[in-house]
C-alpha cells in the first residue's frame, strides 16, 4: 500500500458526492439532455428537479452503507442475497458501463476533432490511454484531486446559457409537470440517465477510500462521531446532485434557446448538440459546450471503470482500492483495463453511437430496480445495519427512487 498522506482541507469540503454526481452529466447525459431541449424546449426541465431529492437520498444510503458497515456496496449484496443473483447484477453492470464508456470515448473524441481539427481516431485512443494511465498509476489520494478539480469543465454548461440569454419565465415554466406529445420516452431517457447504478456501487466505493485515507473505522463498530460524520455524507450527496441537476438544466436550457428556436429538433450526440450550436449561438458558445464534453467525459470514464471494478472484485473477494499499486491489486485495476480496451475496441470497429447508448439505457433499466430494492432492504436491516438501518424521510424518499426509476423502466420497455 502507498503511504498515505495527510488529506488536504478540500477533500473534507467535497467528498465523493461531488465527484459522483457531476459524473453523472457525462457525454452520454449530455446527448439525452441535449435532446430533450431540442425537441421540446423548456417543457422537460422538471423530471431533472424531481429526481434531485429521491437521488440524493438514495445516494446518501449508498454512501452510509458503506460507512456503518466497512463494506462496498457489492460486499454487502454478496453478504445477505444469493451470490449468483449478485453475479448477474455485477456483469450487467459491466456491459452496461463498457458501452457507456465507448460511447463517451467516442464523443469526447468527436468533440475534440471540432474543436482542434485533429482525426477522430488518435483522439479516441489517446482518451482512453490517458484514462488508463490516471487511473493506474496515480494514487486514489492524489487522482481524487484530479477529478475534483474535473467537475469544474461542467459550470461551461452555466457559461453557455449566460451567453445565449436563456427567457428565465419560459425556464421557470418548464419546471412546472406536463408531458407534451410525443415525450414519454424522452422522461424515460433523463430519468435513466440521471439514476445510474453505476453512481450507486461509485459513490460507496469511494467511502471506503476516503475511511482507509484518515484511518476510519466503520461507524458500527465505532459509533462516537456519528451524528457528524453522517451529516457530512447528507450535505455531500446534497450539494453533488444539486450540481448535477443545476447543469442538466442548464443543458436543457442553452439547448431549448438555440436549437429548439431555431428549429433543430433532433440531436444524435453530445458532439452533434455542440456542432449544431455552432452556427446560432456563435464559436464561443460552441467551444464552451464542446469543452465541457471532454472534461465530463474524462470525469466519467473512470468512474464508469472504476465503479465496475470496485463491484467485480468486491464479489471476488479481492484487494480493491484505487489508493494501492497496481502490483498490490491486480485483479481490480485488471477489470479496469478490459473495461476501457473493451471500450474503445467497440469504437474502432465502428460501433453505432446511438445503439449503444439504447442498449445502455436497456441493461440499465433492467439493472437498476433490483438493485436499488436489494440496496433498501440491505439499509433497513437492523442486523446489517444497527442502530443506523434508515428510517422516516430517507426510507420514504429511498424507496421513491426505486419506484420512480422501476416507472421509468416500465416507461422504456412500454415506450
Amino acid at each position: 500500500m502507498r503511504q498515505r498522506l495527510r488529506k488536504p482541507v478540500y477533500h473534507s469540503a467535497l467528498g465523493p458526492g461531488l465527484v459522483t454526481g457531476a459524473a453523472d452529466d457525462d457525454p452520454s447525459g449530455i446527448a439525452t439532455y441535449s435532446q430533450a431541449g431540442a425537441s421540446y424546449g423548456y417543457a422537460l426541465l422538471w423530471p431533472v428537479v424531481l429526481a434531485w431529492p429521491f437521488l440524493t437520498a438514495f445516494q446518501f444510503t449508498c454512501a452510509e452503507i458503506a460507512r456503518v458497515t466497512g463494506r462496498g456496496l457489492a460486499a454487502n449484496l454478496t453478504a445477505n442475497l444469493p451470490r449468483s443473483a449478485v453475479w448477474t447484477v455485477v456483469l450487467m453492470l459491466l456491459g452496461a458501463n463498457i458501452f457507456n464508456i465507448a460511447s463517451d470515448i467516442a464523443a469526447m473524441a468527436e468533440a475534440a476533432r471540432l474543436v482542434t481539427g485533429l482525426p477522430r481516431l488518435p483522439l479516441m485512443v489517446g482518451f482512453a490511454l490517458l484514462s488508463l494511465g490516471l487511473q493506474i498509476f496515480v494514487p486514489y489520494h492524489r487522482y481524487v484531486g484530479i477529478l475534483k478539480w474535473l467537475t469544474l469543465s461542467l459550470f461551461a454548461y452555466v457559461a453557455v446559457i449566460l451567453m445565449v440569454g436563456v427567457p428565465w419565465r419560459s425556464m421557470l415554466a418548464g419546471l412546472v409537470p406536463s408531458l407534451p406529445s410525443g415525450s414519454a420516452t424522452t422522461v424515460v431517457a433523463i430519468l435513466g440517465t440521471t439514476i445510474s447504478p453505476y453512481l450507486f456501487f461509485w459513490q460507496s466505493a469511494q467511502e471506503l477510500e476516503e475511511m482507509q485515507l484518515e484511518h476510519a473505522r466503520p461507524l458500527n463498530k465505532s459509533p462516537a462521531g456519528a451524528g457528524r460524520e453522517l451529516h457530512r455524507l447528507v450535505m455531500d450527496s446534497a450539494g453533488g446532485f444539486l450540481v448535477t441537476m443545476v447543469i442538466s438544466v442548464c443543458i436543457i436550457s442553452a439547448t431549448a434557446a438555440t436549437l429548439h428556436g431555431a428549429g433543430t429538433n433532433t440531436i444524435a450526440t453530445a458532439a452533434d448538440a455542440a456542432a449544431a450550436l455552432r452556427p446560432i449561438a456563435g464559436d464561443f458558445a460552441f467551444m464552451l459546450f464542446a469543452v465541457g464534453i471532454i472534461g465530463t467525459g474524462m470525469l466519467a470514464v473512470p468512474v464508469l471503470a472504476g465503479s465496475a471494478a470496485y463491484a467485480l472484485a468486491e464479489v471476488m473477494g479481492w484487494r480493491a482500492g484505487l489508493e494501492f499499486k497496481p502490483a498490490e491489486a491486480r485483479g481490480f485495476y485488471g477489470i479496469i483495463f478490459v473495461a476501457v480496451a473493451s471500450a474503445l475496441a467497440l469504437d474502432l470497429f465502428g460501433i453505432d453511437a446511438m445503439q449503444a447508448l439504447f442498449w445502455t439505457a436497456v441493461v440499465n433499466g433492467l439493472v437498476a430496480v433490483p438493485v436499488m430494492v436489494a440496496i433498501m432492504v440491505l439499509a433497513s436491516r437492523r442486523a446489517v445495519m444497527g442502530r443506523f438501518a434508515v428510517r422516516g424521510g430517507q426510507a420514504w424518499l429511498g424507496w421513491g427512487a426505486a419506484a420512480l426509476m422501476a416507472a421509468a423502466a416500465a416507461g422504456m420497455f412500454l415506450a
